[in-house]
């Protein structure tokens, strides 16, 4: 007679990942990076060279360029993140061969992996750069899925039509297709210049210059006040980074899906009179951004 119950189970097998994630997990780069050096031929499975979409298991060899990597879980590694003030003039790339600085020349060494960029800042743009060790956090940050929040400073050059503001809210056409921006406030000025805040949804190359010149405007400086749930702050230099308060990853890890719940987002360019005055006055002393209510429809539609 049949004994009733769970059938036996099987030995469960060894947990295989994409090799992607593995070499993220093991804070060696953003995922779009590894994709890039596996398509190099950068990147073997023991002596097979790697392919997109492999997976690997525990036991098996990884190396990049000839040198032996280990695996790691990216729970067993001490998680950072930092925030960093980045300089107009430095380079966000690791190597530059015309030898000028790049950001990684300011940052703390790591106890392990290596800190890894969550999207970039152009060598002329300044201001907020997040960076990290986990692979598979940054990622998520980055992906145009996720549609996190950028907020940018911008100072223009001359008068600004109102028809420009327009159909920088409603769309231009770029090279790589139709962008605009999710909002954007004026914030005042002096002489010739005019600040304004402006908030984009996606990543692109030189996106806000760009698209500010397709309207016909000079951008004569651009600064990054705001990533996510992350500000710059009124505190800190330029060229100084420091690392994520609690609440500050809660909320990021939230926003990249890690994590269940999370502060509501603000951003620096709001509506209203005494929340306008204060915003002109952090524009004339650029750095000095400040949290206020979310701006209402009353900016340019």
């Amino acid at each position: 007679m049949a004994t009733k119950g769970r059938p036996p189970q099987a030995p469960s097998a060894p947990v295989s990942v994409r090799l992607q994630k593995a070499l993220a997990d093991a804070g060696l780069g953003s995922r779009r990076e590894i994709e890039d050096w596996i398509r190099a031929g950068r990147v073997r499975i023991g002596g097979k060279l790697a392919r997109l979409g492999d997976r690997i298991g525990p036991a098996d060899p990884m190396r990049i360029d000839g040198k032996r990597i280990e695996r790691r879980s990216a729970r067993r590694q001490d998680l950072r993140i930092i925030v960093y003030n980045k300089p107009a003039g430095e380079l966000v790339t690791r190597h530059d061969p015309g030898g000028r600085r790049t950001v990684f020349d300011s940052l703390p060494r790591l106890a392990t992996g290596r800190w890894i960029a969550v999207g970039r800042l152009d060598i002329d743009t300044s201001g907020l750069l997040l960076l990290t060790n986990d692979g598979e956090l940054a990622n998520r940050l980055m992906h145009p899925a996720k549609q996190l929040e950028r907020e940018y400073a911008v100072r223009i050059l001359g008068q600004v039509p109102e028809t420009a503001l327009r159909r920088l809210t409603h769309g231009v056409e770029l090279a790589d297709g139709s962008a605009r921006f999710e909002e954007v406030v004026e914030s005042g000025g002096e002489g010739a210049n005019r600040w304004f805040h402006v908030l984009l949804r996606e990543g692109r190359n030189r996106e806000v210059r760009r698209l500010w010149e397709a309207v016909g405007c000079r951008v004569s400086r651009l600064k990054r006040v705001r990533f996510g749930n992350i500000l710059l702050g009124p505190r800190m230099s330029v060229g100084r980074w420091r690392d994520l308060t609690p609440d500050e990853l809660s909320g990021l890890r939230a926003l990249a899906g890690l994590e269940r719940t999370h502060a509501p987002v603000h951003w620096a360019g709001a509506g209203g009179s005494s929340a306008r005055s204060r915003q002109a006055t952090a524009m004339r002393n650029p750095g000095r951004f400040v949290r206020t209510k979310r701006l209402s429809k009353k900016a340019v539609s």
